[in-house]
This record gives structure tokens, sequence and C-alpha cells, in this order.
């Protein structure tokens, strides 16, 4: 079934679909169990996007097994997250190096990317761009990159503009205040920072939009692998921060691309101008 609910009862309206069709697409099962794996077929319906796979302690097998149920049930582009490059090679040759009637994805249709900071593999290639803003990826340093990098290559994968700002950390913050101009112009702002934090609560005092902040593992011992950016980042004073988990950097993607994705009605609008 193609696009969310909103589109898929379009195509009933339009005669696209038939009422019986539809209602037997509704009833097939909601998921797919693969034995190892309960593949969720009514995620995109539920959410918008189709299920992410997170490829951390999946096997190459496993991980091809699943891409080849959602292939099958018309799910165009795949995100696999944490997937090293011995995996990665794994996957590619379970998928292509297999006779033709075989192959799970024919080979003339076979897009795949794949970025070794942020461990992340793209099948089917990156959507376009339908977010109504830009999402500002910043870090403090160049170690958060790898973190950063799978916040913004999901943030991609989820139909965004990124904007990248690496290295603005707040031990220079110059560096910080040399990009104003693209700060103001984000619509959600995703801030990587290790060591103590700081940069979330500095980003959150510079602009009018949402600041979510992801503490990274990097850092000194006192760091606790990132346990002390994940506090100085829940007690930021400036208004407007959210927070992620340690290493986050697909979650603060994914609840930015909500943000972005989010648009106030015409008849919400003249509501709150009528009161």
């Amino acid at each position: 079934m193609e696009g969310n609910i909103k589109e898929f009862l379009e195509q009933v309206k339009r005669g696209e679909i038939s009422v019986d069709e539809a209602a037997l697409e509704l009833k097939k099962q909601p998921f797919y169990d693969v034995g190892y794996a309960k593949v969720d077929m009514h995620r995109k319906i539920r959410q918008g996007v189709g299920e992410v796979i997170y490829g951390e302690g999946k096997t190459p097998e496993q991980i091809v097994g699943i891409v080849s149920v959602m292939v099958k049930n018309g799910q165009e582009h795949i995100l696999v997250t944490r997937v090293d490059e011995e995996k990665m090679e794994a996957v590619v040759k379970l998928l292509v190096d297999v006779p033709k009637e075989e192959q799970i994805i024919p080979e003339e249709d076979f897009l795949l990317q794949y970025d070794k900071d942020s461990r992340a593999l793209v099948i089917g290639g990156i959507p376009e761009i339908d977010g109504i803003g830009k999402i500002v990826v910043a870090t403090g340093g160049t170690s958060d990159i790898p973190v950063a990098e799978e916040a913004a290559v999901t943030a991609e994968f989820l139909g965004n503009e990124v904007v990248r700002l690496y290295d603005v950390g707040v031990a220079g913050l110059h560096r910080t205040l040399s990009h104003m101009d693209d700060l103001m112009e984000a619509n959600v702002v995703i801030a990587i920072a290790g060591m103590e934090g700081a940069l979330a609560s500095v980003l959150g005092g510079l602009v009018d939009r949402p600041v979510i902040a992801v503490p990274t593992s990097v850092g000194y011992g006192a760091s606790f692998g990132g346990i002390s950016a994940l506090l100085s980042m829940l007690n930021s004073c400036a208004s407007g921060v959210s927070v992620v988990n340690i290493d986050n950097g697909f979650g603060a993607a994914y609840q930015a691309s909500l943000i972005n994705h989010t648009t106030v009605s015409s008849d919400a609008s003249d509501q709150i101008f009528d009161e």
C-alpha cells in the first residue's frame, strides 16, 4: 500500500482503488512474521514512514530477509542504521551476487548508498525533499561527526533539507556565531556534543525554533561515556531544548523530521487569531 493513510483514502476517493480493494488492503496482516523478526507492514500507514531496520546485532542474512519482505510489500526506500563496512559488504553481496531470477531487487532498479561515518545503508535512494523548512545539524567538535552524520543521513532519508555545521563548539564561540544566518533560517536545530554538552544551551538561547540535543560519548574520563553531557543537556537553562539518548542521532533526526513536516491548518490559525 503506497503512501500514508490520507493518500490511500484519496486514491479511493479518486476511483484509483475500489472500495473492495481498499478493504482487502486494510484487512491484510499488519505484520509479516519471518521467525526472527515481525516486519511492520502498516508502519507507513500509521506514521507516514516505513519501518527502519536497526542493523546492529542483526546478521547480514537477517537484514536481507527483512529487506526482502519490505520490497515485496511495496516499500521503495529502506534505511538500515548501525551497519559497519564488513556487514554492509555482506548485505550487498547477498542482494546482488545471486542469479537474476533470485534477486530481491532487479539489478536495473538497484540503488544503494552507504556512508561509513554514519554507518547508514540506504536502499532505493533518498526520497525527494518534502519538509517545510531546513534542519540544521550542528556539532561541538569533529569527534561528534559520526553521530551527526547518522542524524543528517536519517533526516535526508525522511525528506528534509539538511544543513551541516560541524566543529562549532563553545570552546570557540565565534565559530558558532559566524553561522547565525543558517541557524536563524532553520526550522529545527539538532545540537550534538560530548564533553560538557554546552552547545545545546547556547543554540537554545540563540534561535526561536526547537532544539533537539544529542549527547555523545565523546570526552575524557569524567564525561562518563556521555552521561555528563546528557545531564548538562537535561538541565539546560535555555527554553525549547529537548534531549534524546546518548549517541542517538537517528532518534533526534526522526523527531526533527516530524516537526519539519508539521503544518498549522488554516482553521487552527483562524481560531488562534479570532481568540
